[in-house]
């Protein structure tokens, strides 16, 4: 029998709907269910593609006598955390203030009115090792609710209170200091032998990587990029990459990037495209540029809509158990490529029988450093084999924030590699986004079976805009420039704090949670914070608009504060610190014919401000060709017809 999540449109909740917990999606309806029996609420937080939340699930969720005790005396609330960050947001503080840790599934126990009074992720069914199994636990909970009400709820007060407290900072902070600052826990914390930053799990956060490349270009220093490289190259041979169909793995739970938590994230292969591309600008080094597209043929292969938008997510599991999907006995890699072929790949792949992750093989590159040999053939067998075998859970619903670094990735991969396909694919990925999840200056968070959802958050708006920068330095074409101005625009009036800075998560007027979240960690995505102070210094950059500087200043003094305790966690807002202080060349082009526009696109530099210009007095054509007029530094070379 289904429950209240049947009409929903994420698939994380409609893999709940035949759960006999009669779950109800955030929705007024429960609340006031809530209220008038006079019951605590279970929010359960977490998303499609989470191998946690399935364990929890068929644990819990799907147990009869556990969902008799939740129906009978609490009311459930299933939230696709991809959907709805703000509820995500807020209440991943308070799991974290209660437990000192977060992840998901996020299990929250809150009063009608939204108030947490108790909070953990995921509960196994008995005690064990410390920790109580959800049946125990939910009756200690009901226990309180009856019997000590006043406790719970003192302790809900107190919490948010704890979050509501502004934290004080000085103001008076050295923005140079903040960089070397970071740049001394990078340094301290690298892992020499196999790249990455401290001890396992082993997140690949490619904005870190960006952070030090840029670092490294600006500054000259070798040891800043010498790291970048050597993560981006053990990821490459680690396991976290998927040698067979491509892309990558969320992270890695050991040092050595061998063996992944095996959930593909759209997020994680943009950045990483966006990495891989900007090694490959730097050192030319060839393997950057083959990983970057090996990336992408994943992204565009099993990632990308008909519509032309990207897809979110691909599960861990397959058949109920991790990794189920990716792995390799010896004996299948022979009897599919041959005992010759299988065993000369096994050798160069790590695959034995005895296996290197629970019996069975994870393909990976750490022991041979094989990155030269082709091996096209074998690999296009194993993924034929591999698809027939067993199936893999698409989380199909399309993202704007997402879809948003998957643009400005391929974007900027694009001028890299000038392959026309991946600038078509991103030119498609926006109009769908105009098409689908715009109304004006009106974004949406998600799309999903023709519909969108109804609310958009501030990370949705400052990618975007950011994807839009992105498509203007790929294209030249002004109307992606003029677009991102109005979305800025729109950002500023929406989401700003015109009394304390900065932005908040949800539109400054948001009062449906005791708290409206202003993020400002660089994590596993960029903070919308972080992104809005890059994209006001690449729109000064662009349009010499004296607002932008100003909002420039504006939000650095902000972040400032909020990164002075680990600014080695707020990498984006460094690297726009690092492109503020120390500009790209400013490139005018001036050209004779519109139909030159095609010519220079594939002339672009990966990192500049390019502005064109259509038969100028001021910037007369050289020879009666294309002409170049660069500027770097406050100097400006002569005009040329070569770039």
């Amino acid at each position: 029998m289904s429950n209240h999540l049947k009409n929903a449109t994420s698939p994380y909740l409609l893999q709940h709907a035949e759960n006999p917990v009669d779950w109800y999606p955030w929705c007024k309806q429960a609340f006031e269910k809530a209220k008038s029996e006079d019951k605590p609420i279970f929010l359960s937080i977490g998303y499609s593609t989470c191998h946690w939340c399935h364990v929890m699930a068929h644990e819990s969720f799907e147990d009869k006598k556990t969902a008799e005790i939740l129906n009978q005396y609490f009311v459930s609330i299933k939230i696709d955390r991809e959907e709805r960050p703000d509820i995500d947001s807020v209440y991943m503080s308070v799991c974290q203030a209660f437990t000192g840790s977060g992840g998901w599934p996020m299990s929250i126990f809150m009063t009608w009115d939204k108030k947490p009074f108790f909070a953990g992720t995921y509960f196994p069914p008995k005690s064990h090792y410390g920790m109580p199994g959800f049946p125990d636990l939910l009756d200690v909970i009901v226990s309180q609710w009856n019997n000590n009400r006043r406790k719970l709820l003192q302790s809900a007060e107190q919490i948010i209170t704890h979050l509501k407290s502004a934290e004080s900072g000085d103001k008076n902070i050295d923005d140079e200091e903040l960089i070397k600052r970071a740049m001394q826990i990078f340094s301290e914390s690298f892992d020499e032998i196999n790249g990455g930053f401290s001890s396992a799990p082993k997140f690949p956060t490619p904005h870190n990587l960006l952070f030090l490349m840029l670092y490294a270009k600006q500054k000259q220093d070798s040891n800043a990029l010498k790291m970048a490289e050597k993560t981006l190259l053990q990821m490459r041979k680690g396991g976290i990459f998927d040698h067979i169909g491509y892309g990558f793995s969320r992270y890695s739970t050991d040092k050595y990037f061998l063996a992944p938590h095996f959930e593909k994230m759209l997020y994680d292969n943009a950045l990483l495209i966006i990495a891989y591309s900007a090694a490959y600008y730097l050192t030319n080094n060839e393997i950057y540029l083959d990983t970057a597209e090996k990336t992408t043929e994943y992204i565009l292969r099993e990632m990308t809509s008909a519509d032309g938008g990207f897809y979110s997510a691909q599960d861990a599991d397959s058949e109920g158990v991790e990794g189920k999907y990716y792995t390799f006995t010896l004996d299948e890699i022979i009897n599919v490529l041959g005992e010759e072929k299988g065993k000369r790949f096994a050798e160069s792949f790590d695959i034995t029988s005895n296996g290197n992750f629970e019996g069975v093989n994870i393909l990976n590159l750490l022991k041979s450093n094989d990155l030269e040999s082709d091996f096209s053939e074998e690999i296009h067998k194993l993924y034929d084999y591999r698809k027939k075998r067993t199936n893999l859970h698409l989380d199909d619903k399309i993202l704007l924030s997402w879809n948003s670094l998957m643009i400005a990735a391929l974007s900027m991969f694009y001028r890299v590699s000038r392959n026309e396909k991946y600038l078509n694919a991103v030119v498609n990925a926006q109009k769908f986004i105009e098409e689908n999840m715009c109304d004006g200056v009106q974004l949406f968070t998600s799309w999903r079976d023709g519909k969108h959802s109804e609310k958009s958050f501030l990370d949705d708006y400052a990618f975007y805009i950011a994807s839009l920068i992105e498509l203007y330095n790929s294209t030249l074409d002004k109307i992606y420039l003029e677009k991102a101005e109005r979305f800025c625009d729109e950002a500023v009036r929406r989401f700003e704090d015109c009394q304390r800075d900065g932005f908040y998560l949800c539109e400054a007027s948001y009062t449906e949670i005791f708290m409206n979240p202003k993020e400002t960690y660089d994590g596993a995505i960029p903070s919308g914070n972080s992104v809005m102070a890059y994209n006001f210094v690449r729109m000064f950059q662009l349009t010499e608009n004296e607002k932008y500087r100003k909002l420039t200043e504006k939000q650095f003094e902000f972040l400032s504060v909020q990164a002075q305790d680990y600014p080695a966690g707020h990498s984006v807002f460094l690297l726009a610190k690092l492109l503020h202080e120390n500009p790209p060349e400013h490139i005018v082009i001036a050209v004779k014919h519109k139909s030159d526009f095609q010519e220079i696109q594939k002339e672009l530099p990966f990192l500049a401000n390019v502005s064109v210009v259509l038969d100028s007095v001021d910037y007369p054509l050289k020879n009666d060709k294309v002409t170049y007029y660069v500027c770097k530094n406050h100097t400006c070379s002569p005009p040329t017809n070569i770039l």
